[in-house]
């Protein structure tokens, strides 16, 4: 019943998503997603990906069966393409294999079988998807919200040293080593994500059932609500708003060289394709949920995990995406998303909705803080930005404490042992 109510409120959201973009006279996430079952998809990585994660259900000799399948496919697709002169894109095979997975699981699994498989089959999907439903929500980021608050989180940005603008500069004289580095991380996030989700669930074949928590549910989770304070909260980031990107609506060219001064902020008029996807910056949600998720892994992965948390803030503001108010929020996001997955399976603990709450009321006192304390809070950096630094650090501390009293492993029960009698002796 609760995959099936699952399912419903994903089939009508993704409805209603698909209708809004026929408003606005593009393809919306499920004719983009059909599509691609023959013409060249946008990212055969994220579906290749998505096939990854159903695999975690299959046994060795399906996995290598599948696999088979899906480059078997795509090498056919290449030979057509290539003849018809069409354009070049792999992940059909994946998605073919993928779909296939489900009719077998709805005509030749039964039981607690097709359950384990249609779950695998609906975490591809929802990975894939998720990717198409966010391409959507940016559009209607863009069309439905004509003004932006970037000057107010500018404004706030001073409290914090702006650090988007020092990151930009740092950007600039690592070159085109940096550059690279920085834009790969930044671009195959989800592809951490997906190795990270693998380890976690290497052990779906054998026990036949998935762990009660997992990366993929946090990641979901943050792709679904952030666009929704996108609309509260629209911002494009400095690199629109003060840089050259902006073009004729940008404020002023002065990303990353100089500071924006402190004015009294007011809403921006901005173009119509922009999106306004910066408060919070889910990248750096999804890359601090694949640190935490990354730390019961061995070594490398955990390394790994640190790397592109580090990387992807790096990212984030030295390409001038985001600010740094956004990066603090961002992290506030994630924490109180994967508090609340966790503390649903504790049973609602006390606990964990007082961590849930806490969480909450930070991320909301932070986005009204920006929008209507930024003059304030850049009059007295020392006093705004330290309070905003320690509002962050409450809850990684809150998260932490939390969680580890979840994760400690039960005390060991030391039984008495049994008092030997004393051999008897003969008399």
């Amino acid at each position: 019943m609760l995959w099936g109510a699952v399912g419903a409120v994903a089939l009508a959201f993704l409805v209603a998503l698909e209708i809004a973009a026929r408003h606005y006279g593009v393809r919306g996430p499920i004719a983009d997603q059909a599509r691609e079952v023959l013409f060249a998809p946008k990212s055969g990585t994220v579906l290749y990906a998505g096939m990854a994660l159903m695999l975690v259900v299959l046994t060795w000799r399906q996995r290598c069966i599948a696999i088979g399948a899906a480059v078997g496919i795509d090498l056919a697709f290449w030979l057509v393409r290539r003849a018809v002169d069409a354009e070049m894109m792999y992940g059909n095979g994946a998605l073919l294999v993928t779909l296939a997975c489900a009719v077998i699981a709805l005509t030749r699994r039964t039981g607690r079988e097709r359950t384990l498989l249609l779950q695998g089959v609906g975490l591809a999907l929802l990975l894939v998807t998720g990717r198409k439903t966010g391409y959507t929500w940016l559009l209607i980021t863009s069309k439905t919200r004509p003004s932006v608050l970037d000057p107010y989180v500018a404004t706030a940005d001073q409290a914090l040293g702006n650090p988007s603008w020092v990151a930009g500069r740092i950007v600039e004289a690592t070159g085109v080593v940096g550059f690279r580095v920085l834009e790969f991380v930044y671009i195959q996030l989800a592809v951490m994500a997906v190795v990270v989700a693998l380890y976690q669930l290497r052990n779906v074949a054998v026990e036949r059932r998935f762990p009660r928590h997992h990366l993929v549910r946090t990641f979901l989770a943050i792709g679904l609500l952030g666009p929704g304070i996108y609309m509260v909260f629209p911002v494009v980031g400095p690199i629109f708003a003060y840089g050259a990107d902006g073009g004729p609506w940008a404020l002023a060219e002065l990303w990353p060289n100089t500071p924006p001064p402190i004015t009294v902020p007011q809403p921006i008029p901005f173009d119509e394709f922009t999106p306004r996807n910066c408060m919070p910056s889910l990248h750096t949600a999804w890359a601090t949920a694949i640190f935490i998720h990354s730390r019961k892994a061995p070594r490398a992965l955990r390394w790994a995990g640190t790397f592109w948390l580090i990387a992807t803030l790096g990212a984030t503001l030295g390409f001038g995406y985001h600010y740094g108010a956004d990066i603090v929020a961002g992290v506030v996001f994630t924490l109180t998303i994967d508090a609340g997955l966790r503390t649903l399976d504790h049973g609602r603990d006390r606990r964990g909705v007082r961590l849930v709450a806490h969480g909450a009321a930070v991320f909301a006192g932070l986005l009204l803080s920006y929008r209507f304390l930024s003059t304030e809070m850049a009059a007295h950096p020392w006093v705004a930005g330290p309070l905003v630094v320690l509002a962050m650090v409450s809850v990684i501390y809150a998260y932490v404490r939390t969680t580890g009293r979840w994760d400690r492993p039960a005390a060991e029960v030391h039984m008495p042992q049994q008092r030997r009698e004393s051999q008897p002796e003969l008399v």
